[in-house]
Formats: structure tokens, sequence, C-alpha cells
């Protein structure tokens, strides 16, 4: 069961502690089966109960998890091993599409809106007990969010949406809980919830967001939580129609003490209109908790880590509380820079979003005329399924292209590669897909269409 190791300790904290600890070292490879808890009990001489105890910690810091008559084990991808280190090198001349970022040439120029920025500063510091969040970035977000349809709320100011998420999570959950995550998903996130000690529950999407039947499954077996992306969804491109927002906000609405948050990270990169959950068909948010969260990394740049979001009164006043004891609040300079962006680069969205929904299109269509599946109506990427992740992306590689293996982003969901079409030049959406095509003849596998 665990090979040749043996675990030591004799309270909960100690045998929990020993075991992360052989985790970390590679003593205990991911999904090694633990000892059931009286076997433990009976080979440490203690009381299955602390046994039980030092489970529970253990599951509660993301490093094992439990299947019910399954038993427990150490978790695939402990929170020490985060999925954005199943990479793949990029050798010399190889063009690199796995990395997700937008394109460099549609991004704005940072040089104006920095200079106004800082010349704001130098006009009025900003200093100890300054207010965190600058008025005219909220200002700005509150517009946009209610333009939307997103609901009345509270506004707070973040370091980018992963952050913001964290601790809008911390705010309300506790280790253990159960969250419902879109599969495939995020792996950022996938890798963020273990480490918060709570557990993701997979729901299956389409092009058109995530399944209802299945977040209706999910949240009736005690998920406390639910995180939907409403465009731009990553890895698979899916955007919520009106009919599959109107559908899931039905599902919400028999659950109203789940915490709602929904990522709309592609605000600015897409030409889909957004489609609120949050929002009850008379103004009224549809749960009780609920957060709408917006990033600047794509539409302005990823190190621009900043993110806008919206949300209930109690729970972001929790965020701001504790954001006040730790960070205190995001640089202004940052939140005048985006502001600044925001208010002088609203034009070219439109540009921008038919920009990348042409490579995309391209790239689909490409992949179709040689029978080969792709999905993404919007943001950076396109979802390819696949039977061999190993074989296809390898095979990739051998022709001068680097895609991002599935298993970063699922959990139950079929395997697949993730493409950033993003970044390719006209005219390279057809060579890839025809290298795409040679390596599943040659075996790599694939999901042909019909």
């Amino acid at each position: 069961m665990l090979g040749e190791y043996t675990i030591k300790g004799r309270r909960a904290s100690d045998i929990a502690a020993d075991v992360e600890a052989a985790v970390g070292a590679g003593k205990l490879a991911p999904g090694a089966a633990l000892p059931p808890l009286r076997e433990l009990a009976e080979q440490l001489d203690v009381n299955p109960n602390t046994v039980a105890a030092a489970y529970r910690l253990l599951r509660d810091r993301g490093v094992i998890e439990t299947a019910g008559r399954k038993g427990s084990r150490i978790r695939p991808r402990p929170a020490l091993a985060p999925r954005d280190r199943i990479r793949v090198p990029v050798p010399p001349h190889a063009r690199d599409l796995s990395a997700g970022n937008p394109a460099v040439e549609l991004l704005p120029a940072l040089a104006p809106a920095l200079a106004a920025a800082a010349a704001a500063a130098d006009r009025a510091p900003v200093l100890y007990g300054h207010p965190p969040a600058d008025p005219g970035l909220l200002d700005l977000a509150r517009a946009s969010f209610l333009a939307d349809g997103a609901p009345r709320g509270r506004l707070l100011v973040a370091s980018g949406a992963l952050d913001t998420i964290e601790r809008v999570l911390a705010a309300r959950l506790r280790p253990g809980d159960q969250v419902a995550v879109e599969d495939p998903g995020w792996g950022s996130l996938l890798d963020l919830l273990p480490a918060l000690g709570l557990r993701p529950v997979p729901v299956p999407l389409d092009e058109e967001g995530p399944l209802p039947a299945g977040l209706g499954a999910v949240l009736a077996a005690g998920a406390r939580a639910a995180i939907v992306t409403n465009r731009a969804q990553n890895p698979t491109g899916a955007a919520l129609t009106p009919e599959r927002a109107r559908e899931l906000r039905a599902v919400l609405a028999a659950h109203p003490g789940v915490l709602l948050i929904e990522d709309d990270h592609g605000h600015g990169i897409v030409d889909q209109p957004f489609q609120s959950l949050s929002r009850g068909s008379q103004g009224e948010p549809v749960t009780t908790h609920w957060a709408v969260v917006r990033s600047a990394a794509k539409a302005y740049g990823p190190d621009l880590r900043l993110a806008v979001a919206i949300g209930d009164e109690d729970t972001v006043a929790r965020v701001l509380g504790r954001q006040s004891l730790g960070a205190g609040w995001v640089s202004h300079l940052l939140q005048r820079t985006v502001a600044e962006l925001w208010r002088t680069d609203a034009a070219p969205a439109p540009r921008v979003a038919a920009a990348y929904r042409a490579r995309r299109e391209e790239l689909i269509d490409a992949l179709a005329a040689h029978g080969i599946e792709g999905r993404g109506v919007s943001g950076l990427n396109v979802w390819v399924p696949v039977p061999d992740e190993t074989a296809t992306v390898a095979g990739l590689v051998q022709h001068g292209w680097v895609v991002a293996p599935g298993a970063r982003f699922r959990l139950q969901s079929p395997p697949g590669v993730r493409i950033t079409a993003a970044t390719l030049a006209p005219g390279e959406a057809g060579r890839l897909a025809a290298d795409l095509a040679a390596v599943l003849g040659a075996g790599g596998g694939g999901a042909r269409t019909a």
C-alpha cells in the first residue's frame, strides 16, 4: 500500500506532519493508498479517532483525498506540485502555443498610461491611511458592471483574478468544503482549491458553459460554492449564451446559500456579451453571497496584476478587512494606469476581439479541413480532444509546435490539448493543422469530426 514507507506519530498533528513531509520528499507518491483508519491505529497503537483526525487534517490541507469505501489516497497532484509545472520545454526555433498569453501586438502601449499615473502620484502621493481603491477606477468598474447587468454591490480591487477568487473563497468557506468547478477548467484554480483545503468537484461543460444538470447535481450533493467563467473559458473557449445563463440561474436560485463567483477575465477581448448569473429577473441577486471578477491581464497585459470585483456587502467587507491586514492595498500606480487604459483604450476593444476571433476561427476551420475537431467560440485558446495527450504533444514538438497537455486542466473530463491561437500569425493555422493531422495519423490519436 505504502511500499517501504512506515507512517509515524502519536498525535494527530504528528501523523499528518509525517505524511505531508513524506509526500514532499517523494517517499509517498501521488495516488498511493493510505491504510484504513483502524489498521493504522493498530500499527501506531493509538485511538482510531486520532488517525481520523490526522486524515482530516491532511484532507483539509489538500494532501490527500477520500473516496468513500475506496479509502484515502495521496492526491494525484498535491498543492506542492502545481499543474502549471506540467509543461513541455520549448526547443529553439519552436513556436510556443502553450502559454495562454495574449498577443503582444494587440496590447495597448503602457507608456502614456504609466506617465499619467506617475504624474498623478507626483501631484498627490498615496500615503498610509489613504483609501485603498482609486475613485476613478471604481467609477469605471461600477459603470461597467452595472451596464452589463451585474447586481448592485460593493467594489474591491485585488492583485489579479486568482488573488480575488482566493480572497472571496477564504472569506466564506472553510477547509473541507466542496466547490463546483468547470471540467476542464483553469489549472491554476484547480491547484488553488486544494491548497486552501477545499475540494474541487467537476461540472461538465460544452461550448455554452457548464451543463445545468451537472451543476445542479453537484450543488444538491452539498457543494458550498460554484465558480463559473462567463466567456473566454480556459481552456475550451466556452461562452455563456442567454438561454444557458437562464438555466443556470434557475439552478442557482434553488440553492441561494451557495457562494457564486463569476470569472469574467475575458472582459475587453471578446465580442460575446456578458451573461450575468448573479442577477435575477428583477435585479435582485440570485444567491445571498456572490462576486463578479474582471482582470486586466488579458486586455492590458499579464504584468498588470490587478482585478476589480463587485459582490455582496458582507463578502466584500470581509475581503477588504482581511486585505487591510496583509497586502493593505493594490498600488495606486497600477490602479491609475489601468483606469487610464480603460478610459482611453475602450474603442480598440472590438478590434482586438475581432482579431482573436479571426485567429481562432482560422485554426478551427483548418483543423476541420483535416477532419479534426477544435473547440473555441471565444477567448485566446482552442481545445482539441485527443485520446493520447502525450503522443500528440510529443509529435507536435517534432514538427516545431509546443501546445499545452490537457492534464493541466482536467479532473474527470476526456483528454485533449490546448492551443493558444491568439499568437498565430496569418497563414500559420494551415501548417499547424496539417502537422497535427500528420501526428494523429502517425499514432497520436485524434477526435475526428463527422
